[in-house]
C-alpha cells in the first residue's frame, strides 16, 4: 500500500508518494502561499490530486493522505487548533480536504510526524522509546514511548520547545519566559553568535567582521564559520549545546527515552553539537550511573521527515480502522 505525505511549512509545500518501507516514489514541491487561508487548502488538494496520479501502478493502491502541520493538532487528527504563521484557528482541515478528495486524511503535526519517520525509518528505528528536538528557527519536538507517538489527552502533547527551563527568561513567540525555544534554536544561535561578536577579542573577530561587512550575522554565515574551525562560532554552538543538554536531562527524569534525536539545520554540525549536549547532560541528570543512558544520534532523513512520516502515520491510522 502506497499514502501520499504532505508537510505545509513556512515557505513550501512538499508531498511526496511514499511505500510502506518508507521510500517516497514520487514528489512534489510549491511555494506554500503563507498567510492565506484559501489558497493554502486548495494547494494541497492539488498537489494530492497530482500526487495520486503520479504514484506508480505498482505499488499498489494509494490508500490514505496524511498531512503534517505546525501548530497544534487535535487527538482526533483532524482540526488544527492553532498555527502561529498560518491563519487557522479551531480549523476544521481533515474536513476541509474530504470534501473535495475521496480518499482517507488524517492531519499531524509537523514535528510529531518528522519523529514518527525517523522511528520507523531513521535513527530511532531500532528502539522502542525514542524523544527526538528538532533544531531550526525554533525548537520542535517529538516523543515515542513503547512504539507511540504521545499525543496527550487533546493531541498537543511533546511541544518541546516550549518547555520552560529558565525562569523568567528570554520572552518567547507563545507569551511565555525561558522557554527551550529561546536557548536551543537556529534564532537562538544567532543571538549567541551575536553577543560573541559584541565581546570582542580574537574568538569573536570573525563574527564581528562579518557583521560589519554585511550589516547581518546569518545561519549561513555562521554555519561556515563552524565548518572552517571558527572558535566563537564554536563558543556559541557549545553555548546552545549545553541548553539543549540541559534540557534532555530533564527530559530523560520523565520519559527516560533510550535514544535522543537531534534533527533540523543547526544539526547537521553533528558531533561539534553533540558533544556539548552530552556534557551538559551529564552534569544535570540527577543520580548518574545508576541505570542505562540514552544515545545521541543525529537524525537521518533530514528534509523528507515530514512527508514521509505523514504519509506512514496516515497509512495505519487506515490499518487501525
Amino acid at each position: 500500500m502506497q499514502a501520499i505525505g504532505i508537510d505545509i511549512g513556512g515557505t513550501k509545500i512538499a508531498g511526496g508518494v511514499v511505500t510502506e518501507l518508507g521510500d517516497i516514489v514520487a514528489e512534489r514541491r510549491v511555494p506554500t502561499p503563507a498567510g492565506d487561508s484559501e489558497s493554502i487548502v486548495a494547494a494541497v488538494v492539488s498537489m494530492i490530486r497530482d500526487l495520486q496520479d503520479a504514484a506508480p501502478a505498482s505499488g499498489g493502491e494509494v490508500v490514505a493522505a496524511g498531512v503534517a502541520a505546525p501548530g497544534f493538532i487535535d487527538a482526533a487528527q483532524s482540526t488544527v487548533y492553532y498555527t502561529p504563521n498560518i491563519p487557522w484557528r479551531n480549523e476544521p482541515l481533515r474536513a476541509r480536504l474530504n470534501d473535495q478528495l475521496d480518499l482517507h486524511i488524517t492531519i499531524d503535526n509537523d514535528a510529531n510526524a518528522a519523529g514518527w519517520a525517523e522511528f520507523r525509518f531513521g535513527a530511532g528505528r531500532l528502539v522502542s522509546d525514542m524523544t527526538m528536538l528538532t533544531i531550526g528557527t525554533g525548537v520542535g519536538g517529538a516523543i515515542v514511548t513503547q512504539d507511540r507517538l504521545l499525543r496527550g489527552g487533546f493531541g498537543t502533547g511533546g511541544e518541546l520547545g516550549h518547555m520552560r527551563i529558565v525562569p523568567g527568561g528570554i520572552l518567547c513567540g507563545c507569551g511565555a519566559r525561558g522557554c527551550i525555544e529561546q536557548y536551543g534554536s537556529g534564532r537562538a544561535l544567532l543571538r549567541m553568535a551575536g553577543e560573541v561578536a559584541d565581546r570582542g577579542g580574537a574568538a569573536g573577530k570573525a563574527l564581528a567582521d562579518i557583521r560589519a561587512k554585511n550589516g547581518v550575522l546569518t545561519g549561513h554565515d555562521v554555519a561556515g564559520l563552524m565548518s572552517a574551525g571558527d572558535a566563537g562560532a564554536l563558543e556559541a554552538l557549545r553555548e546552545l549545546g549545553s541548553w539543549l543538554g540541559q534540557a534532555a536531562a530533564s527530559l530523560s527524569v520523565i520519559l527516560d527515552p533510550q535514544l535522543f534525536v537531534f534533527g533540523g539545520g543547526v544539526a547537521q554540525s553533528g558531533e561539534l553539537l553533540l558533544g556539548p549536549i552530552r556534557e551538559a547532560y551529564e552534569a544535570h541528570l540527577p543520580a548518574r550511573g545508576f541505570h542505562p543512558e540514552p544515545d545521541f544520534v543525529i537524525a537521518e532523513l533530514v528534509n523528507d521527515a515530514g512527508v514521509v512520516g505523514a504519509a506512514d502515520l496516515a497509512r495505519l491510522h487506515v490499518a487501525a480502522l
